[in-house]
């Protein structure tokens, strides 16, 4: 049977996006268990609470919950379990070097599939503060009723 090719969404954390200043990204493959992969065919992960760490040059998703397969045995795999990342050794030192820096992390951004294989999207990330989650919010309602008057005149203007 071939594998579906284009990318398929498993699970987005849109916590991140809230809470941190988004920096660089980068693809990362993930190496996982045969009952971990079915459980992200079935739509099964939560990157909520998930960041990543670079020990020894190797970087490991931890934190993130991908429940065990419904069907599985006991084969079955542990949900929330450290997983290896599959990255370049460049760009591992480029992660070591930015998050030494205080005040950066990693944070898993979605994992999907990508030709049929499990990536996930990470990123640099500075923590935001409370009053910029607010300005955050702030502009994005202002943005949102300028989109709204200039929809409300555009259609009074068609008729």
């Amino acid at each position: 049977m071939p594998r579906p090719t284009g990318r398929v969404l498993v699970a987005q954390n849109k916590k991140a996006r809230h809470d941190y200043e988004i920096g660089e990204r980068f693809e990362a493959g993930l190496v996982l268990t045969g009952t971990e992969v079915k459980s992200l065919r079935g739509g099964r992960a939560s990157l909520v609470d998930g960041f990543a760490t670079v020990d020894d040059g190797e970087v490991w998703l931890r934190n993130v919950n991908i429940p065990e397969y419904r069907f599985g045995t006991w084969t079955n795999h542990a949900p929330k379990r450290n997983r290896k990342l599959l990255l370049h050794s460049k760009e591992i030192a480029k992660l070591f070097r930015e998050t030494e820096n205080s005040g950066r992390t990693i944070v898993p951004l979605s994992i999907y599939f990508s030709d049929g294989y499990a990536k996930v999207e990470i990123a640099v990330a500075t923590g935001k503060r409370d009053w910029d989650k607010r300005q955050t919010l702030a502009k994005r309602d202002a943005d949102r009723e300028a989109q709204r008057a200039m929809a409300s005149r555009n259609r009074r203007v068609s008729r």
